[in-house]
């Protein structure tokens, strides 16, 4: 049932492998935590991790793909002692076991963590090869969840095949208002599989105000978005299958525009139709 009333703290998705509850609206990483040492450039940063977790998000998502996302990450969790307010996630991201043990072994190193939460596959990239490690890692308690990810529409065949076969806790993959490809058939089968699924690139690297700009959200999507990133966002959550969707970004007024569309009810069916046709017209 939809919820009619405004939420006092963030909707939270449970992930179905396990069942424990996840903040729907977490943080993606990708170019906006690759960033010096300096405090000047750092300081923006611990004040959007401060705040994301003070509205009650959780899930960061990251990778050694991300230049220094991840150490400046692992810096200011701790120096914010937040490590054990978030859900961490990163990826593997190389060719060969060796090669992926000591590129995780470096991402534990950079993001101060002795366990992270989610490890996943980077695009697929030697999938086979990385997720016997994975697996094994995850036994041993290293990793409390495995997945795999990609960021293209193209890569949705070989991930649908992955999720289809192999035993996975995640999927991560691109999904927003105007990239729906994932509705016909990727979201349907993590669905069946009991696969959690995180949301990549919900604004689209900035297309979806591209083409938003100037104009007012429409009356009908009051009751659930102030702005067309909470309306985004909301269309997202608003699917079954969606478990928690990353934007990401380095300002203070963005974080706190796209943690409120965690705190509105989501839109019905009616409504999400009628964001739809907003965007397919």
């Amino acid at each position: 049932m939809v919820e009619m009333m405004t939420r006092t703290r963030q909707l939270q998705r449970t992930i179905p492998k396990s069942g424990q509850p996840i903040p729907a609206i977490g943080l993606g990483s990708w170019q906006t935590f690759d960033v010096g040492r300096s405090a000047s450039d750092r300081a923006p940063l611990a004040a959007v991790l401060k705040a994301f977790v003070g509205f009650g998000g959780a899930v960061v998502d990251s990778s050694p793909m991300y230049g220094r996302s991840e150490a400046v990450l692992g810096d200011l969790s701790s120096q914010l002692r937040l490590n054990d307010k978030l859900f961490v996630a990163t990826k593997v991201f190389t060719s060969g076991q060796r090669r992926g043990v000591a590129q995780m072994r470096q991402s534990l190193r950079r993001l101060r963590r002795t366990r992270i939460e989610l490890m996943q596959i980077h695009n697929l990239v030697d999938w086979r090869t990385q997720l016997a490690t994975l697996r094994a890692w995850k036994a041993a308690g290293t990793f409390r969840y495995i997945g795999v990810t990609h960021y293209t529409s193209s890569a949705f065949d070989q991930l649908a095949g992955v999720i289809a076969a192999e035993e996975l806790d995640f999927v991560q993959l691109p999904y927003s208002i105007i990239r729906r490809e994932a509705e016909r058939k990727l979201l349907p089968l993590a669905q069946k599989r009991r696969v959690a699924v995180l949301v990549n690139r919900p604004f689209e690297a900035g297309a979806l105000f591209a083409r938003t700009r100037g104009r007012p959200i429409p009356t009908f999507a009051r009751p659930f978005a102030d702005s067309w990133a909470q309306l985004s966002l909301s269309f997202i959550l608003a699917h079954p299958a969606v478990t928690c969707v990353l934007p990401a970004t380095s300002k203070l007024a963005h974080l706190v525009d796209n943690m409120g569309a965690g705190l509105k009810r989501l839109p019905d069916a009616a409504e999400r139709r009628k964001v739809a046709a907003l965007f397919s017209s």
